[in-house]
């Protein structure tokens, strides 16, 4: 039996928990989560699920069981330096932690110093530590660097990730800027993007062993030509309802990386795209593109047996065993 302590339960959190609860050989033995509104509920309730007889708490060290328990999964937070103090919290509880954090799936070149303060910390109380997640990740970086195996020689790397918005939950909308005035957008650029992009890059870069000198990134906002209306949304035209972002990796200046992220209320044309150009040069592309918030929970799940047979210290996707699909431990 491996058991779980889940920190963090929001929507995405709350999806794990019913994700874990399916998996023959999985127990979640505790709940975290810091909102006053939360704490002391049941965590199967919270879910929509039966009671589970385990009430969250406010921090990793309340947890009632907690030397029982195998690993943490972390859905709590984007930005690296804020969740460093739960990682380390959490490795000095002896857990091997997976983490949902974008900022987390490759920091080496993003932030050094924070990546190496996490890497020394968790190797020092003996406990693995992985951030994924569909994107970034998997589809993004994780995959392409995959898919690269079967070249001779690879030259560029391009993937595309369009998706249609609306069938998102409310707060990636709202990640995402829709309903905001062009103003009010350029005003909060910085809460509104996707993260993780910049991160993709230098993991793919880092599987390909490509010192890259520059690394960019652009946002725009996509705008509404006419009303949109339903259950679902409200934005007028002229208002936002996405964004298009791209991040390019060049290498003796000359782009070898691109990654083109579109999410946007309207898109008819939702797909996920890996062109290599190399020898051989090839396409490969998910029609329809893949539920993020589906796969996000997904592989936090699928990589949990990864996560407890590797060795000490932050890794990427790059560094552990590959995950896939289990039906029990």
């Amino acid at each position: 039996m491996i058991n779980i302590v889940q920190m963090g339960l929001g929507p995405i959190g709350q999806q794990l928990t019913r994700y874990l609860n399916e998996r023959e050989g999985i127990s979640i033995v505790g709940g975290v989560d810091l909102d006053p509104q939360k704490i002391g509920n049941d965590i199967g309730i919270h879910a929509g699920l039966d009671r589970f007889g385990t009430e969250i708490v406010a921090n990793v060290e309340s947890v009632q069981n907690i030397k029982e328990a195998d690993v943490a999964v972390i859905t709590t937070l984007s930005d690296l330096k804020k969740i460093e103090q739960q990682i380390m919290a959490t490795a000095d509880c002896g857990l091997d932690i997976i983490s949902t954090c974008e900022e987390l799936s490759h920091p080496w070149k993003t932030q050094p110093s924070t990546a190496t303060r996490i890497d020394d910390y968790c190797c020092g109380k003996g406990v693995s530590c992985l951030g994924t997640g569909v994107n970034p990740g998997f589809l993004m970086d994780y995959l392409p660097s995959v898919l690269t195996s079967v070249c001779r020689n690879v030259e560029q790397i391009r993937v595309e990730r369009i998706q249609n918005a609306e069938p998102r939950r409310l707060p990636f909308r709202d990640k995402i800027g829709v309903g905001l005035s062009k103003q009010k957008f350029n005003e909060n650029r910085d809460g509104i993007r996707h993260v993780g992009l910049e991160e993709s890059v230098c993991m793919i870069a880092d599987a390909m062993k490509w010192n890259l000198n520059e690394v960019t990134e652009t946002l725009e906002p996509v705008i509404a030509t006419k009303d949109l209306k339903n259950g679902r949304i409200d934005v007028n035209k002229g208002e936002v309802v996405g964004v298009e972002q791209i991040s390019r990796g060049y290498m003796n200046n000359n782009e070898v990386i691109t990654l083109v992220f579109k999410a946007a209320i309207g898109v008819t044309d939702s797909h996920d795209t890996i062109t290599i150009s190399g020898t051989p040069s090839f396409t490969s592309t998910i029609d329809g593109g893949i539920n993020g918030d589906i796969a996000t929970s997904a592989i936090t799940v699928n990589t949990i047996r990864s996560v407890l047979e590797a060795s000490p210290g932050l890794k990427t996707m790059l560094d552990i065993r590959g995950p896939a699909y289990f039906s029990h431990t």
